[in-house]
């Protein structure tokens, strides 16, 4: 210490500091406390202590020379899960509303405080650029209201995700956001103005976000063979995408229809409601299989229903691949001839035996029902293994045909000699048959051996 203070009188350590405190007045002690005391200003967040509750009002130790009151009027805005940790000793932040009111009382506010935190608090999300997860709490003419903690968010209409905007439509605010009230929505602050009291937030911003969290959790809330109502969100070559509840689920293109499309957009549109049945669920990977096809009466099963294993039918060769080729057998069915069944030879590639667009006779050898297929050969239509399958085939077809000729109206002569030879040609096919020949070959060989009308058996007389 300087010789200068020294001839001042300053103390030249803390112990002879002390010692000048104890020799202070209390008059002196209580200016220079009022020097130090450090007031609340308004506007200003303080920490401080509950000291007593007591005619609905709190009062709070802010380290001031008095305490602060948290009126009767704003613990009435309270839930009572709040107040109930208003407890006398918690520490709480209050905001400082007056220094001193009429009355000389520090008037402070506990929701004002909470309210600022919240603030700063979203301040913080807006720089990392976090998602929040809350409600639709209501609309105007602009866009959608959603609370952010005690915080009232504004999403405008550029601001709200396309899925959700496709859902609804309409002219009027109430006629396009009413129906969003109380849906969940996933967003993040994109602007944040405390001294105007403005707080803009977007799902856009937060869609992939949001997308991925509220997938998340319809994946626990799923199960697989629940029917779910949702809208087409987008369409593309290999299936449709539909919104549940916010997140999208993929019908297949295979699970569209029963009937064969080729492009969702001959059945779907995008904004169209649609009930889904869930197939499949995949929370590791965060995928949702969905279904429309499931949810209507197979119509194959019905279509199949005409036809039998062992039945010779006529085909339109439609496709060839390198396996096989495709025949369509009606408008409604299709069969695939294996590459092994076209010819009784070894068979590198179908184009060796037959063409798009030829028409030739195949027989059903095989009808899977569960798998919807039906496989059909080209080297069985010849074949014994079937010979008492066709047999019965041509019994029956020639009893049709002799029920139809009694229908007509042509002379009982004609008919019974028609019916004669309809006996005469069983016999033969019969015979044909026990011989060794197939029946679709004897039946041709007697077709082509019958004699024309008006030709006659007998010799013309010499």
């Amino acid at each position: 210490m300087s010789q200068e203070d020294a001839r001042k009188g300053q103390p030249q350590n803390r112990e002879e500091a002390d010692l000048n405190e104890d020799n202070m007045t209390m008059e002196q002690l209580l200016a220079q406390g009022d020097l130090t005391l450090d007031q609340p200003k308004s506007g200003e967040i303080r920490k401080g202590m509950i000291a007593s509750t007591a005619n609905d009002e709190i009062l709070v130790s802010i380290g001031a020379k008095s305490e602060g009151v948290i009126p009767s009027r704003e613990l009435s805005q309270l839930s009572a899960e709040e107040r109930a940790k208003l407890q006398v000793g918690t520490e709480i932040l209050v905001y400082v509303v007056s220094p001193e009111s009429r009355q000389g009382t520090l008037m402070l506010s506990f929701t004002r405080a909470m309210e600022e935190d919240d603030w700063l608090q979203a301040e913080e999300l807006m720089k990392k650029k976090t998602t929040i997860e809350s409600t639709i709490e209501g609309f105007n003419k602009g866009g959608l209201i959603v609370n952010v903690q005690r915080l009232r968010g504004f999403v405008p209409a550029s601001q709200i995700g396309n899925a959700r905007r496709m859902s609804y439509q309409g002219d009027t605010p109430e006629q396009r956001w009413s129906k969003m009230v109380g849906e969940p929505i996933v967003v993040r602050i994109i602007e944040v103005d405390r001294e105007r009291r403005r707080l803009i937030i977007s799902e856009k911003a937060a869609s992939s976000e949001s997308r991925e969290a509220l997938k998340e959790r319809l994946l626990d809330e799923l199960e697989i063979g629940e029917v779910r109502t949702g809208r087409v969100t987008s369409l593309a070559t290999f299936g449709a995408f539909v919104n549940i509840n916010g997140a999208d689920g993929l019908v297949h293109l295979s699970e569209i229809s029963w009937e064969h499309i080729n492009h969702p957009s001959e059945t779907l549109e995008v904004g169209q409601e649609v009930k889904v049945k869930i197939i499949s669920l995949d929370k590791e990977r965060k995928r949702i299989g969905l279904s429309l096809r499931q949810l209507e009466n197979d119509p194959w099963d019905r279509h199949v229903e005409a036809y039998q294993v062992g039945q010779l039918i006529e085909g339109t060769i439609t496709r060839l691949t390198k396996f096989g080729a495709f025949a369509r057998i009606d408008e409604n069915l299709e069969g695939l001839i294996h590459v092994s069944e076209l010819a009784d030879r070894r068979v590198e590639h179908p184009k060796e035996v037959v063409h798009e667009g030829d028409v030739i006779t195949l027989r059903i050898i095989k009808i899977d029902t569960e798998n919807r297929r039906i496989g059909l050969s080209l080297r069985k239509v010849e074949s014994l293994e079937y010979s008492d399958t066709d047999w019965a085939m041509v019994l029956a077809e020639m009893d049709s045909e002799g029920d139809d000729s009694e229908a007509d109206d042509a002379p009982a002569a004609d008919s019974a000699a028609e019916s004669e030879m309809a006996t005469d040609m069983q016999a033969a096919i019969k015979d044909a048959v026990d011989e060794g020949m197939p029946p679709a070959a004897a039946e041709e060989r007697l077709v082509e051996a019958e004699p024309e009308a008006g030709e006659s058996d007998e010799k013309p007389a010499e």
